[in-house]
């Protein structure tokens, strides 16, 4: 029992290998983490242009019926001995309806017997398998020891297909298992059966008290191989049901472009699952399988290069909708200018347009000419990775850049959000660094995300002045002007030399984009809220832009005072409007300096916060991807507030 539980262990697990892995397995593997032992494997595997030398579904019809038969056997004496029963999961009963699928149509093989199906050239290749199985010791079971054996394994089988790889792990271990539970089942009435039995080592392992014992580990090995053997068998149905699909190719031609979608989308899942060059993956995410034409369209020189100028690199993916404004390809000029001396950082415009005209592709041309970073596609041309793009990377037409390392590993989901807040110093643009010019902002932050808003506003920033953002409907907002306006002009800041300016965030009557401050601003806060909120940071600053935000929609207005790049207070329309007409009467309770005029404003406000009582917020973040949503709590009462399109609170009044 020992050797068989040995085998399974060793070669139903395995993969590939070759002599870089062979070079990982020398190191512990309880030293390697998961990603080293994955490019061990991955990396022994030899790309080969040549069909498999042996009929692979022959072979796994047969390992199929040997495995089947001898479960009936350990069945009848697992049922007899032990009792243990097999649960039903949830993986199970999927493969089961898997399995159950009947496909349109089939691969017709010529030779059946006893439900074995055998094509007639069928060669069982017995060397191999003779081969694959004497790489098996016969030590204590261990995961080192199935490690070493799995590439020693997989570098007999290095050229075969993913699919091959695995009936061969599958039938070597059929075929000493099947004899095993063969010469068991025949050694009472068979005397050659039981001679080979006896140096296999049956007789003891059936003996009752053995069977007792090891009785669950039958069972458990039983239900290991048998799992294994669904899920080869699912691999293959998925097979049929792709070349049933390509049959039907020329009656849905409307849908072949869906499909091809589909197959890339597959694709692409695998391989960013184990460390891949970024080549093959750029390859894979842009151009269609039967596209020849694999070049990309180098900026700086207007010329198509090769996709290999991608080799080795880390590549930006600045992905967007041809709805873009100027201001983002200004800001990735500067990451362009800062990355391209070292050479280590790609560009690369990836274009998303589902339905091309004539108006969208004059469009592309006029922005694909400003761009000094490489662009994929041609005006027409579609990306065939648009269903990853969007599912996976969660793109919704809002401008983003994906990072990826040079094996394709992601360092960021959307880098462009930090970028527009750091510039360059979000170098080299990960999580990372993301998380640790984060834990960098405090009072800070507002001025970060909107500084660059208007070229007063920064200047007036570096001369630390007060500077009052108001807005809301054009009723309020006269009204705060007058009062803030009062404020600024009166004796007693001047003679204390405050200086205070106002802004006011508003919308463009003429709808001019370049000119919009009201959208800039809001746009800002929110990309505040997805860094913070993406990187689970719930803590005063977020606090402070949940209450932000939860102002943007309302008419009855709202201010945020700071001086130079500090937040001094944040507050609705009615509690600030108060604090600026009471103003004479509590300038009269302190003395009023350049130092303390925040601090005091900052107090009155509180005050009057108190006075009116705490109302609950709602806020909605119209650009806000699935994966960003998350549990958020009322600034104002602390309950959780409900997620659906809008944030609002759930407090009720007791």
């Amino acid at each position: 029992m020992v050797s068989v539980s040995i085998s399974v262990s060793q070669v139903v697990t395995s993969a590939t290998a070759s002599d870089e892995a062979m070079e990982v397995a020398k190191k512990s593997l309880f030293a390697m983490s998961d990603t080293e032992i994955l490019e061990g494997i991955y990396a022994t595997h030899v790309v080969s242009h040549e069909h498999d030398s042996f009929d692979v579904r022959s072979l796994f019809s047969i390992t199929q019926s040997i495995i089947k038969c001898s479960k009936q056997i350990i069945d009848n004496i697992d049922h007899k001995t032990t009792n243990v029963t097999e649960p039903i999961g949830v993986f199970d009963y999927l493969i089961q309806i898997m399995l159950n699928l009947k496909p349109m149509a089939t691969q017709v093989y010529a030779d059946t017997r006893d439900g074995i199906t055998i094509a007639p050239s069928f060669s069982t290749p017995l060397c191999l398998l003779k081969s694959i199985i004497r790489e098996v010791p016969c030590k204590a079971p261990g995961e080192e020891n199935a490690h070493d054996a799995t590439l020693k394994i997989l570098n007999k089988v290095s050229k075969y297909s993913w699919e091959a790889k695995a009936v061969l792990a599958l039938a070597a271990f059929s075929l000493e298992y099947g004899e095993f539970w063969l010469t068991a089942r025949h050694q009472q009435s068979d005397q050659l059966a039981k001679s080979v039995a006896f140096l296999k080592g049956v007789p003891v392992l059936l003996k009752p008290e053995n069977l007792k014992q090891r009785g669950q580990a039958v069972a458990q090995l039983n239900n290991v191989i048998m799992s294994t053997l669904q899920v080869i068998d699912c691999i293959f149905e998925l097979e049929k049901l792709s070349i049933t699909y390509n049959e039907l190719a020329p009656l849905i031609s409307p849908s072949l472009l869906v499909m091809k979608k589909l197959q890339t989308y597959m694709k692409l899942k695998q391989l960013f699952q184990i460390p891949t060059e970024i080549m093959e993956v750029m390859k894979t995410l842009i151009f269609f399988k039967d596209n020849v034409n694999t070049t990309i369209l180098d900026g700086s020189t207007k010329k198509p290069v090769h996709i290999d100028v991608l080799r080795t690199t880390n590549v930006l993916l600045f992905i967007s909708s041809l709805d873009i404004s100027e201001d983002y390809i200004s800001l990735l000029k500067t990451i362009y200018d800062f990355t391209k001396k070292s050479n280590e950082y790609k560009i690369v415009w990836v274009p998303v347009v589902e339905k091309w005209t004539t108006e969208l592709q004059v469009k592309f041309e006029t922005l694909r000419v400003k761009m000094p970073w490489y662009t994929v596609g041609q005006a027409g041309a579609h990306i065939a990775g648009i269903k990853y793009i969007k599912e996976d990377w969660n793109f919704h037409g809002k401008p983003m850049l994906v990072v990826l390392n040079s094996k394709s590993e992601l360092q960021h989901s959307n880098a462009l959000r930090m970028i527009s807040i750091w510039g360059k110093e979000a170098f080299p643009f990960d999580q990372k660094k993301e998380e640790e010019l984060l834990l960098s902002l405090r009072d800070t932050w507002f001025t970060a995300v909107i500084d660059g808003i208007h070229t007063s506003v920064t200047e007036w920033i570096k001369q630390e002045k007060y500077i009052f953002f108001y807005g809301g409907d054009s009723v309020w907002t006269n009204q705060f002007k007058e009062k803030a306006s009062a404020l600024k002009n009166d004796d007693i800041l001047k003679r204390s030399k405050i200086s205070l300016e106002l802004y006011h965030v508003e919308k463009n009557a003429n709808n001019d984009a370049g000119d919009d401050s009201f959208n800039t601003f809001w746009s800002a806060i929110e990309t505040m809220f997805h860094i913070k909120v993406s990187s689970k940071q719930i803590d005063d600053v977020v606090r402070q832009v949940q209450k932000l935000l939860s102002y943007k929609d309302d008419k009855s207005g709202w201010a945020v005072l700071i001086q130079g790049r500090r937040i001094v207070t944040i507050g609705a329309g009615s509690t600030i409007y108060t604090v600026l007409e009471k103003y004479y009467t509590w300038n009269q309770q302190v003395t009023i300096t350049i130092e303390n005029f925040g601090q005091v404003f900052e107090q009155q406000h509180k005050e009057e916060v108190v006075k009116i009582g705490h109302v609950c917020s709602c806020f909605s973040i119209p650009s806000a991807a699935r994966s960003t949503l998350a549990a958020m709590i009322c600034y104002e009462c602390g309950n959780l507030m409900e997620i659906s399109v809008r944030y609002k609170c759930c407090h009720v009044k007791k």
